[in-house]
């Protein structure tokens, strides 16, 4: 088990992902003009909390994450709800090519900062995606490190103008970036800590 099965199945019962994922979701329906005849795809979807909330208005959302359990889970959550345009799948992108059909937008969740390769899965994401679909990312601003720990091997957040940059080089256009939520995280017995979460959206030329 890796540490997202074992966080699989409490995952809902914390607020703060609900009201990280509505603030998302909001901001991805202000910025980008969806329609039900669009398809998107949501990378390291976890419990697909943003996903559900994006159902109403768009064609279908394929959901994939890497655990077992959160996709498990999610199974579960998506014949609970009858919602017919969900499908999470289990599969690690940064270690397969996808060859299923392309998508009109790619959304991700605090999901890039444990991606070790970001330029190969900004490839991969473009390869994805049908022409002029959109890439929307939802992450942390440059931190100390003290999100995750010492232990944390992973990006300690984005700078914005970095990460755009490498967009652009993977064949997006950024059309919009902005603060979409402040998350409150204890990260230690005497101390919470707020740290700001922004979404980056680009458009595939």
């Amino acid at each position: 088990m890796n540490e997202f099965d074992i966080k699989a199945a409490g995952w809902d019962m914390n607020p703060m992902h609900r009201d990280r994922s509505i603030a998302v979701a909001e901001g991805i329906r202000k910025n980008i003009n969806l329609n039900v005849n669009m398809t998107a795809l949501e990378y390291g979807a976890g419990t697909g909390i943003a996903s559900f909330l994006l159902k109403d208005y768009l064609k279908e959302i394929v959901m994939l994450d890497s655990s077992a359990e959160m996709v498990r889970i999610t199974n579960e959550k998506i014949e609970s709800a009858g919602a017919v345009n969900l499908k999470s799948i289990l599969y690690d992108l940064e270690k397969d090519n996808w060859q299923g059909a392309k998508f009109d937008l790619i959304m991700t969740q605090m999901v890039l900062h444990h991606v070790s390769d970001i330029d190969s899965i900004f490839i991969k994401f473009s390869k994805m995606l049908n022409p002029g679909g959109y890439i929307a990312i939802a992450d942390l601003y440059p931190e100390d490190g003290s999100f995750h720990g010492e232990e944390f091997t992973g990006h300690k957040g984005f700078d914005t103008k970095e990460l755009s940059a490498s967009l652009n080089k993977a064949g997006f256009n950024i059309t919009s970036e902005e603060k979409c939520f402040v998350l409150n995280r204890k990260i230690s017995q005497a101390e919470t800590k707020q740290f700001d979460i922004f979404l980056l959206i680009g458009s595939h030329s």
